[in-house]
């Protein structure tokens, strides 16, 4: 008798994707989240690379997911559980087993399970037989001779035909959650338009995979998310860092003003140069230096030139650009530096994410060198803070380092395409001859000196990384004009602060229980705080963008509290910098440093334990 295919509606899912780095989880799980974007769902993404570049094949240390939650309304967080989980092999499925769910589905490749593999695993007998996958529904399934098997017509090497079981893996998916493989089928003809007959060989697995689900029915039942309500508009799915991208993008067209960017190709921030590169035809200029150093410094001599200059990095690359960012801040000129945080110290976790480089980055520079520090705390709105680091930057004419994490940086959402029309315009501090200029004349309200080119004929001045004198721009060695000079540039970023906007509280402004985090955890606290508040609890979140200096609200915040709880992917940087901003308030901290980014679970869990 045929099987009954029985149609569960869900208002979200959590899919993860497993396998070694070679097996191209990563293109799978985007396919996944594009087809499910295009479909109205509304989606939220963790690429989980490995650390290890060339872990031995089929061990814990190679293992490379990717997770996605999809929704019928607003999701914050790719997800603390599986609801279900693909496995290539004994070591996804052992590497990712405690982040499943209790009855989830696992997909696994059973062709993968031998006995070389299982002991690669750490396991000392198959878990596919010794029950101790009870708990869940085991999908087994030959991937791999299902995909040689289909490829039999093609005239192909082995390792091809290897190469190919992930799309296999993607069919059976979509036929799980009944989505349509048009999207991947484009985007496979465009990928590979140029090489040969592999768009072919991969839509040929596609549909075996598709093809075995709807012909063994391996399941009862088959997962429908609708489409979420989303406001009109013209939307993609946008990485945190293609978004960054975008964002330095739209400011260098609002600010007339060519873009620069040198970097150092450094993970996970080499994605910014890359996609900055792809737009030459827009007058975008990139350098790729030979070191970090190199890369900042040719973008000071470019913001010297007339040019919207940008960095990027992660943090040991900050720790390199250092020097350099002082002589930006010595010279007042504008400079974005952009470091997308990975987990430390020196190399680290290259591939993991992590919040550590914050104090780095309000004090990591010799003699007193303040600027400007930002965090952005999703995917899509990297777009708007590069945007804000670029407009701060050309008007107030100091350096802006501006904070994004592994997590957000590969991380995906729908992003709406905003109209430059309602984008804020960016007035640059141009110099021009209508009065006397003098390069350290400043202006009354921000304290901002004007901005001068070479070739600007009757504005030449000297500029370097010697002291100035105030106004004229003389070298001075003054003690007096040293103190003068020191404080202008503190109270000139301090006045920043009459140009940020006040600091915004999710959920009740005058909750007892304060959530405060920055940047990129804000998924994952706003969940938690959000669950929370529906179970009847009294508690809001601020959440930190604009970090130095902090919103002219923020003492205000902080006011008649019963508990201030303050979450971040560190030691409690966060909470060191605020607490010497406010010595008078009692902040309790919460901490992970695991390369991984929050549970919403886990954020709960501290918030209900607070006394």
């Amino acid at each position: 008798m045929e099987k009954v295919i029985k149609v569960l509606e869900k208002d979200h899912i959590v899919i993860r994707f497993s396998g070694d780095s070679g097996d191209g989880m990563q293109l799978t799980g985007t396919q996944f989240a594009a087809t499910s974007a295009l479909f109205g769902n509304d989606i939220s993404t963790f690429p989980d690379y490995p650390a290890e570049i060339r872990a031995p094949q089929g061990t814990i240390g190679g293992v490379s997911g990717f997770q996605l939650h999809i929704g019928q309304k607003t999701v914050y967080t790719p997800g603390d559980f599986a609801d279900v989980l693909v496995a290539m092999n004994p070591a996804a499925l052992r590497a990712n087993l405690k982040t499943v769910a209790k009855n989830a589905v696992i997909i696994v490749n059973k062709d993968a399970f031998t006995a070389k593999n299982i002991e690669k695993a750490g396991y000392t007998e198959n878990p596919l037989e010794n029950g101790s996958l009870e708990q869940y529904k085991v999908i087994s399934v030959p991937i791999s001779s299902l995909t040689k098997e289909a490829l039999s017509e093609f005239d192909i090497d082995a390792k091809t035909i290897d190469r190919s079981k992930n799309m296999f893996a993607l069919g059976l998916t979509y036929w799980l959650f009944e989505k349509e493989l048009t999207h991947t089928d484009s985007f496979l003809d465009k990928k590979f338009k140029k090489k040969g007959n592999i768009a072919a060989i991969n839509k040929k697995v596609l549909r075996a995979g598709y093809n075995y689900g709807e012909a063994t029915h391996v399941t009862a039942n088959h997962y429908v998310i609708a489409p979420a309500k989303i406001k009109k508009g013209t939307y993609r799915t946008i990485t945190g860092n293609e978004a960054t991208a975008w964002g330095l993008m739209a400011a260098t067209e609002k600010a007339n003003l060519p873009l620069f960017c040198g970097s150092y190709p450094i993970t996970p921030a080499t994605d910014i140069l890359q996609y900055l590169a792809a737009y030459k035809e827009l007058g975008i200029k990139t350098f790729q230096a030979e070191d970090e150093i190199a890369g900042i410094c040719t973008a000071i001599g470019a913001s010297f030139a007339g040019n919207l200059a940008v960095t990027t990095t992660s943090g040991p690359g900050l720790a390199l650009k250092t020097e350099a960012a002082g002589l930006a801040v010595m010279t007042e000129l504008p400079l974005v530096i952009i470091d997308v945080q990975r987990g430390g110290p020196s190399t680290g976790l290259p591939t993991k994410t992590e919040q550590s480089d914050l104090l780095q980055a309000i004090h990591g520079r010799n003699g007193e060198s303040p600027l400007i520090v930002m965090a952005a705390s999703t995917p899509t709105n990297c777009f708007d803070y590069a945007y804000y680091a670029a407009k701060l930057t050309l008007e107030h004419m100091t350096p802006v380092i501006l904070l994004t994490d592994g997590f957000i940086a590969n991380g995906a959402e729908p992003w709406r395409i905003p109209s430059m029309d309602v984008i804020p315009e960016i007035k640059p501090r141009i110099a021009s001859l209508d009065k006397e200029y003098q390069p350290y004349q400043r202006d009354e309200k921000t304290l901002a000196r004007e901005w001068a080119f070479p070739g600007m004929k009757g504005l030449e001045h000297r500029i370097g990384g010697l002291e100035k004198e105030n106004i004229t721009g003389h070298v001075s060695h003054s003690p007096l004009n040293h103190q003068i000079m020191s404080d202008l540039r503190k109270e000139k970023v301090e006045r920043v602060a009459d140009s940020i906007p006040d600091q915004k509280i999710y959920g009740k402004d005058n909750a007892e229980t304060l959530i405060v985090g920055w940047g990129g955890t804000f998924g994952h606290l706003l969940t938690a705080v959000e669950q929370l508040v529906d179970e009847g609890h009294d508690v809001a979140l601020a959440q930190f963008n604009y970090i130095h200096p902090l919103p002219k609200n923020t003492k205000e915040l902080f006011k008649d509290r019963k508990n201030i709880l303050v979450c971040e992917l560190n030691q409690g940087q966060f909470l060191e910098y605020l607490r010497g901003q406010f010595p008078h308030v009692d902040f309790k901290q919460y901490n992970k440093l695991q390369g991984l980014p929050f549970t919403v679970k886990e954020i709960k869990e501290a918030i209900l334990n607070l006394k």
